[in-house]
């Protein structure tokens, strides 16, 4: 994918080339809002209002990457949706499906054929690192789940949220320590590669 041409031809009103750069990121922005919000419906509709507030201020994107102006959208939104959130708390319902009934485990954590007993330890383990990830402050874990999770550096982390690159290396530091902290009361969850004391 040729970005940059992409990217010049939206900002002349070419809707098919927006529309090839929103298929070819609405995954990773989608991941990172998910992981921000913890809420599928939600992540969605956020991935959609970063991806709309990118069109509308097309004109005013002046190059380098536009995948860290795209995340930096998707983060500006969660941020949003999270302090919605603080303003006005809300108690979640379980997550049910089109008959009303309970989904045990969500679609995006089956891979393969995995037994019934790995489906459990991976659904635990998944709600144990997402209760862990929320316990974090924003700031941190947006810096968490960029680094982390989609694999940008720390370079394209600062240009996404504009920090200098000392608070992104800071904010990731302390972010995995607490992480690693909150993650030692599941120490029965963890694969013995992601213990610590290594048992």
């Amino acid at each position: 994918m040729d970005e940059s041409y992409l990217v010049e031809a939206a900002q002349k009103g070419d809707l098919e080339a927006f529309n090839r750069l929103v298929l070819h990121y609405q995954d990773m922005a989608y991941n990172l809002a998910y992981r921000m919000v913890s809420d599928g419906d939600v992540a969605a509709d956020v991935t959609q209002k970063a991806f709309l507030s990118a069109y509308r201020s097309l004109s005013s994107f002046r190059g380098g990457s536009f995948k860290a102006w795209v995340l930096r959208m998707v983060t500006n939104a969660s941020y949003d949706e999270l302090r919605h959130r603080k303003r006005h708390p809300s108690v979640p319902l379980k997550p049910v499906d089109e008959y009303d009934e309970e989904i045990e485990s969500p679609e995006w954590l089956k891979d393969g054929d995995p037994s019934p007993e790995q489906m459990v330890e991976r659904a635990e383990l998944d709600r144990a690192i997402q209760q862990c990830l929320e316990g974090l402050p924003p700031e941190f874990r947006v810096v968490a789940l960029m680094v982390d999770i989609e694999g940008l550096d720390y370079q394209q982390v600062a240009n996404v949220i504009e920090k200098p690159l000392g608070t992104i290396k800071s904010r990731l530091a302390r972010a995995r320590l607490r992480l690693r902290e909150c993650l030692s009361h599941y120490l029965e969850l963890l694969p013995a590669e992601m213990r610590l004391d290594g048992r």
